[in-house]
């Protein structure tokens, strides 16, 4: 996870603004236990004369050097536009108090609503707040909205989801995400360890770190635990009740970002004064994201707390209820600087512009022509390594991400392909899987990838979807399937926004493995895909609009000026693909040196290493190996601390095991040592 500020040279630097601003570098806000979190405030010099609104990012990620960068070029930005914007540090992150036990928990609702309560309570705030995050700020934002709180008027969130069990890095489809669910709880589990700092709190930093050390847990624990949707992951899910949330939503997102999926459901289910806006982004806020283009988002945040914080009318309400961007045709790439393409306006979601269209499988295509009478049945068998290509779950933007040419794929899967399209076609939403099919086996899943074909032959993907099959009717509920019999099943796969152009042709994959983004069933397996008129993709086509042209006309990429730094180390990345031919093991191996920083303003030095290793054996599901290993250095010239994690998973057909290592130095001795270990049955996994 990289916290740096992309200049791709035409972002503009904006230094003139209507309010003068000061930063209050750390103050203390009173939790109603004692317990007290750490904040800084960028806020108009004379704000207790002329009060204003406030706008708060909530986070357990470190303000004074990990997110500092990225807070120095959009909170003082907001501040000179007249808000006093603040950056709080959750309970147990930073140098705030406590022991961060877990994400989302209530706690941390609890505590965000008595930090709403205490701005409400300065002079120099006007009582009416907004709250802005990307990824957990995104997420906690949705989850303390749902709280309502008298002060809180309006949220935007980014990249963030209202379905922490469908649609997070622990479970997708009812599958363990193998690619992300130890790496997510391996990032937090040394995030967590890092010191608050005695230039902020004297010298109780050294008892409150040896305290994080020994008490906070490994995540993946926990989430290993709850295998299926349970009161667990329901907590913290406002899709549960969409009607605690009475407050207006502007929903941010990209293509590239594992949670676009999102905000088509929070359109569809929150108050009407929602919007939504879908770039081809990557997992950041859009005025710095790759690819291209990148637009003027805080512009349009300005637009919209204007609106609802001060009663300013803006023009925003008047405009679309969803504005997304439609890529063009590109050859497959594991990074793409630009995307060509061209934004659309939509009234609501599900639009009145976008209808169901099916093809249907038979005879090794995918056709438009409804098949009758077919009889066909097709094996799609195990093949262990199929997946390794398909790219990271939510790219950040780092260079490799993407998924690469699915030719590399297609041979492990059983492959269906249109003929060249006569007419181009414009897909928005989500493609939608029906299969009637049976397993050889009583635990089965079924990936699925939407792909497309150039002329040329080479394969991009553009949508995929998974199902663990024993969730074919109920998450919460899953069974067991019956050998030999035939189930009707639907995979929804991600979202889109994406021409074909006519000459190209469409594919459809279908396999029993997707490594390391599945975790394998437990043992290899054999699907039959019955032909007919119940096996078919439902595309979602967008009809152009003329008013389509009328939209999208955003200003330039603009921000504050980054904070002074000195890049000690530039970050680096390397993504392989490493196949033993000799014992048939294939490993994909992962590396981010995310670089090293020197921050002027408090002399802080920062640096983080990430290695990441997906393994399986040929033939062999419980082969599949993961070990995550972390190394973050965070000190000053008197003060340097260490710590070095090693996360490992693998399995057998009954139990999951998990071992994490946690080590700690300062000034290079090392001051602890611990290792967890657990073992945790399947359950329908």
């Amino acid at each position: 996870m990289v916290f740096n500020i992309r200049d791709s040279g035409k972002r503009r630097i904006k230094t003139d603004f209507t309010r003068d601003v000061k930063k209050v570098e750390n103050m203390w806000i009173p939790m109603s236990d004692g317990a007290k979190l750490s904040a800084c405030m960028w806020i108009p010099v004379d704000a207790e004369e002329n009060p204003v609104p406030a706008i708060l990012e909530y986070l357990p990620y470190r303000k004074n050097d990990f997110t500092a960068i990225r807070d120095s070029v959009r909170h003082p930005y907001f501040a000179g536009h007249g808000y006093a914007s603040i950056r709080v540090d959750i309970r147990g992150a930073g140098d705030s108090d406590g022991i961060l036990l877990d994400e989302y928990l209530k706690q941390e609702q609890d505590d965000a609503l008595d930090v709403l309560s205490w701005l409400t309570n300065q002079p120099w705030c006007t009582g009416l707040v907004g709250m802005i995050g990307k990824s957990w700020g995104g997420f906690n934002g949705l989850q303390v909205a749902a709280r309502n709180h008298p002060a809180l008027k309006t949220i935007i969130t980014l990249c963030s989801t209202d379905d922490r069990y469908a649609d997070d890095v622990h479970y997708r489809g009812g599958n363990l995400l193998a690619s992300d669910m130890l790496w997510w709880a391996s990032t937090m589990f040394a995030y967590n360890a890092r010191p608050q700092d005695p230039k902020v709190v004297g010298e109780s930093w050294k008892g409150n770190w040896l305290d994080r050390l020994k008490n906070t847990p490994p995540f993946v624990e926990e989430w290993v635990r709850h295998q299926r949707r349970d009161d667990y992951w329901k907590h913290g899910s406002i899709c549960e009740d969409y009607s605690d949330m009475q407050i207006p939503v502007f929903a941010v997102s990209g293509w590239q970002d594992g949670y676009t999926d999102s905000v088509f459901r929070l359109l569809e289910h929150l108050p009407k004064e929602s919007k939504g806006l879908i770039g081809p982004w990557a997992h950041e806020y859009p005025e710095v994201a790759t690819p291209e283009p990148a637009i003027g988002f805080l512009q349009e945040a300005l637009r919209w707390y204007d609106h609802w914080l001060k009663g300013i009318d803006t023009g925003i309400m008047d405009e679309p209820k969803l504005i997304s961007y439609i890529q063009k045709s590109e050859l497959p790439a594991v990074s793409y600087d630009e995307r060509p393409g061209k934004w659309v306006a939509d009234p609501a979601w599900p639009s009145p512009h976008v209808e169901g269209q099916n093809w249907w499988l038979s005879d090794g295509r995918i056709t438009t022509d409804i098949p009758k009478g077919s009889g066909e049945k097709i094996l799609i068998p195990s093949v262990q390594e199929h997946g390794f290509y398909s790219g990271v779950f939510c790219p950040f933007g780092q260079p490799g991400d993407l998924p690469a040419d699915q030719r590399l794929e297609n041979g492990k899967a059983v492959v269906f392909t249109s003929e060249p399209l006569k007419e181009s076609l414009e897909l928005l939403g989500h493609p939608v899987f029906h299969a009637v099919l049976s397993a050889n086996q009583e635990d089965a899943l079924l990936s699925v990838r939407l792909m497309d074909k150039a002329p040329s032959g080479e394969s991009t993907l553009i949508s995929w979807g998974m199902l663990n099959l024993t969730h074919r009717n109920s998450h919460e509920y899953p069974e067991k399937l019956e050998p030999g019999k035939k189930y009707q099943i639907k995979v929804r796969l991600d979202s889109l926004g994406q021409e074909i152009p006519a000459g190209h042709r469409l594919e459809v994959a279908l396999s029993p493995t997707y490594w390391p983004s599945a975790w394998p069933s437990p043992k290899p397996v054999d699907l039959t895909l019955y032909m007919g008129e119940s096996t078919c993709m439902e595309l979602p086509v967008r009809i152009p609009q003329p008013e389509d042209k009328d939209c999208g006309h955003f200003q330039a990429p603009e921000t504050a000026q980054v904070m002074e730094r000195d890049v000690i180390r530039k970050e680096e990345r390397t993504r392989e693909v490493i196949h033993n031919p000799i014992n048939g093991v294939w490993t994909l191996s992962d590396f981010s040196d995310e670089g090293a920083r020197r921050l002027p303003s408090n002399g802080v030095q920062y640096e983080s290493k990430n290695k990441n290793t997906w393994t399986i054996k040929e033939n062999d599901p419980l082969s599949a190996h993961v070990r995550c290993e972390w190394e973050l250095t965070l000190g000053r010239k008197n003060w340097k601390t260490r710590l070095e994690t090693v996360s490992e998973m693998w399995s057998d057909e009954t139990k999951f095991y998990l071992v994490n290592t946690l080590t700690a130095y300062e000034a290079g001795e090392k001051v602890f040592n611990k290792t967890w270990k657990s073992k945790i049955n399947r359950d329908h996994v």
